[in-house]
């Protein structure tokens, strides 16, 4: 076995991480008898080797002796190195690509050939795959199907052979799987498209088998979306229906494995504590593959949604809100009753149900409203119990904790340490169904809050009073006005105690922003303790988050005044225009502010800094008209959002549309992220911008939200969206009153 291997010159290959003396260890690792050591061996493959899907010299010289191990019957757990030589040589590029080279992390460039060698590598020995279909390892058979569809040069050989395994096959994994590539030989190769459509089409009304029925059925519309039926609901519907009353209650218990030092095994641990108890798990592939097919059929997409939703399988519920995070991420739609479905399920006796019920709500904001009276009642049942710790202190980074993806997938798992954000799994935890963990429950609560429910408030005084805070709910009090100005003594003391060292920033700033929401001048000597006591470290941020805060309190910083004078001479643009910005509001004075800001502007100087001077000018407003002539000159600006900046504030403080305007209506076709900025200028502009109405109506009828990405969300961009869309019917309805 791996004959040769030692006459490769391994060390003069490289890696991920550099020269690949160690590649044949690794290979030898794949072979061995030890299920531990075959486990790092794949790891090491797929972090240095394969990294993040990079081909070096030392995974094409790998290539030869992966082949061999996969026709080696002997070799324990094949399915995973057939998956492996999938994943090399299965990157497609197009004919651009294949002309560059491809940056990688450590700054070094792949040739864009050795992706392009891989794969035909492969496919010289792909016939080995052939024999993998009877394999006697469900493991080894369940991968073979996506190797052949992928890698074999002859497609309608590898077609026949699918079709013809799948009237023997009995696993019914590996028969979705068959299934599966199927659909992706259609999708690669024209010619026998119409003729694989027709047959999973036969299939999906003719199998016996519901499972295999619905793996059709999302395969012939991945295949050919434009033919899907207009009763898929129904459908598919009668389909899950008949999948639960057929599956049996599944195994009902955890099957996960010891832990594993792997990245590997975490990531089968993850997968196997998702599927753990599941009768039919795989139904929410195929389902993410309907809905992926089903594109902008927003209420086709609902309505399957809804009748997940009702169904008393909670696992399919639980599909339900993985994919509707998939769907609310990227489209626009009514998706009140969805919401206030997907609150009913914070009540489940189901842990993972309820948390990623919680965990899909904090994305909502607004949206959430639907299921507020939901969202209180669990937080009513879960009062925190004493010596309760913290999932996330607030001297964690910015970022989202694991859990549900808006992506419809999960992103984290049980049993994650300190800091991830899960802390222990709720699974087993003492309490009733209606019980919720600490997760859970702040899960709960930033939702509540974040869809401005003043129920959020007591709960959110209970909170500042432990020993740790999420950041996110500190943050969360921007929508909840007024009724959460008691909050104020509380985020006080809590600032009162934080320490003026080096990890300043990130314990001020969420208990500042705070501050600055609820407008708690009472906290001005602990705002001011921080402004003057901020470390090297990151210390024009903590200055500008503090200056913020003091530019909330107006006239009620008026001891800050010798504070904010000394920092408008400040070297930092952030520094100089957020001191200029809070002594203007505690004064309105615009002599000593004016010079400052316009100074700013200077077309030598970067964006970031004439933005910073742009902003403010535009929230003095019109006591700033006379910085107008320095505005103008951004105008021009080949920098868009100095441009942006500089319009919505030349308009501000002159209330003239005529040099603004164009620009503003520019910037929103040039670059779709500014249109929140945008809209927010017309709606103020109202009638003067009437020749903005066709703009604004135009994405009032568009379906897709305006800043959706693929394969990747941040919490705030559903809110955005919703802002885009408030601020775009506003802007109309104050140009409608003004033709009248």
């Amino acid at each position: 076995m791996l004959t040769g291997i030692e006459e490769v010159d391994w060390a003069s290959l490289g890696h991920a991480y550099g020269p690949a003396d160690d590649v044949p260890e690794l290979l030898r690792g794949l072979a061995s008898a030890d299920p531990a050591e075959r486990e790092a061996a794949l790891d090491g493959m797929y972090g240095a080797v394969h990294h993040q899907g990079d081909v070096y010299d030392s995974t094409l010289a790998c290539i030869p002796f992966l082949l061999e191990l996969v026709a080696d019957p002997g070799v324990r757990d094949r399915g995973c190195i057939v998956e492996l030589l999938t994943s090399i040589g299965g990157i497609e590029l197009d004919d651009e690509e294949e002309m560059t080279e491809h940056p990688c992390d450590d700054g070094e460039f792949i040739p864009a050939a050795n992706y392009a060698m891989a794969a035909a590598a492969i496919a010289a020995g792909s016939d080995v795959f052939l024999g993998l279909v009877a394999d006697p390892d469900p493991e080894v058979r369940l991968a073979a199907p996506c190797a052949l569809a992928s890698l074999h040069p002859e497609p309608s050989l590898v077609l026949t052979l699918l079709r013809e395994r799948l009237t023997v096959e009995r696993d019914t994994e590996v028969r979705l799987a068959l299934v599966a590539a199927v659909g992706q030989i259609a999708l690669r190769h024209a010619s026998l498209r119409a003729e694989t459509v027709d047959w999973l089409g036969w299939l999906a009304r003719a199998a016996q088998d519901p499972g295999l029925r619905l793996a059709a059925l999302a395969q012939q519309a991945r295949c050919a979306p434009g033919e899907i039926s207009d009763d898929v609901v129904p459908w598919v519907t009668a389909l899950l229906e008949e999948i639960r009353t057929t599956s049996g209650s599944g195994a009902g218990g955890e099957t996960l494995r010891g832990a594993a030092p792997t990245f590997i095994g975490q990531v089968r641990e993850l997968l196997e504590e998702h599927a753990a108890g599941r009768p039919a798990p795989w139904t929410e592939e195929l389902l993410r593959t309907l809905h992926a097919a089903l594109d902008d059929r927003v209420d086709d997409r609902i309505a399957l949604i809804l009748a997940q939703l009702r169904s008393p399988d909670r696992w399919q519920r639980s599909d339900a809100i993985w994919l509707c995070g998939g769907l609310i991420r990227v489209w626009r739609g009514r998706y009140e009753e969805v919401v206030r479905l997907v609150g009913d399920q914070l009540h489940d006796p189901e842990p993972r149900l309820r948390e990623a019920a919680a965990s899909f709500l904090e994305r909502l904001f607004e949206l959430g409203a639907p299921a507020a009276d939901a969202l209180a009642a669990r937080l009513a049942q879960s009062p925190p119990g004493p010596g309760e710790g913290s999932d996330i202190g607030l001297d964690d980074g910015p970022g989202d904790r694991p859990g549900i993806g808006l992506d419809g997938g999960p992103v984290g798992g049980i049993g994650a340490g300190p800091g991830t954000g899960l802390g222990t799994s709720p699974v087993g935890r003492p309490g009733g169904p209606g019980a919720v963990g600490r997760s859970g429950r702040d899960g709960a609560l930033i939702a509540l809050a974040r869809a401005g429910d003043v129920r959020a408030v007591p709960l959110l005084a209970r909170a500042l009073e432990e020993d740790e805070v999420r950041r996110e709910l500190l943050y969360a009090t921007d929508g909840l006005g007024p009724a959460a100005a008691g909050l104020a003594p509380l985020l006080r003391r809590r600032l009162a105690r934080v320490g003026l060292d080096e990890r300043l920033y990130d314990r001020a700033a969420p208990l500042l922003h705070a501050l600055a929401a609820v407008r708690g001048a009472q906290a001005l000597p602990e705002v001011l303790r921080i402004l003057r006591g901020a470390p090297a470290n990151r210390r024009d941020r903590v200055r500008e988050a503090a200056l913020r805060t003091l530019a909330a309190f107006g006239p009620a910083a008026r001891e800050a005044v010798p504070d904010l004078r000394a920092l408008l001479a400040d070297g930092s643009a952030a520094v100089s225009t957020a001191a200029a910005g809070a002594l203007w509001a505690v004064e309105e004075d615009p002599a000593e502010v004016l010079p400052v800001l316009e100074r700013w502007l200077r077309p030598d100087l970067p964006g970031a800094d004439r933005c910073a001077a742009a902003r403010v000018l535009g929230g003095i407003g019109p006591s700033a008209v006379a910085a107008a002539p320095a505005l103008r000159p951004a105008l021009g600006s080949r920098d868009l959002w100095v441009r942006v900046r500089a319009a919505a504030a030349l308009w501000r403080v002159t209330g003239e549309t005529e040099e603004a305007l164009p620009v503003l209506l520019a910037a929103w076709e040039e670059d779709r992220h500014a249109r929140v900025d945008i809209a927010e200028c017309l709606a103020e502009m109202g009638p003067a911008a009437s020749e903005a109405q066709l703009v604004l109506l135009t994405e009032l009828t568009r379906r897709r939200r305006h800043n959706a990405r693929e394969g990747a969300s941040g919490t705030y961009d559903i809110h955005l969206d919703e802002k885009l869309l408030t601020l775009c019917r506003a802007a109309l309805a104050r140009m409608e009153r003004g033709a009248y």
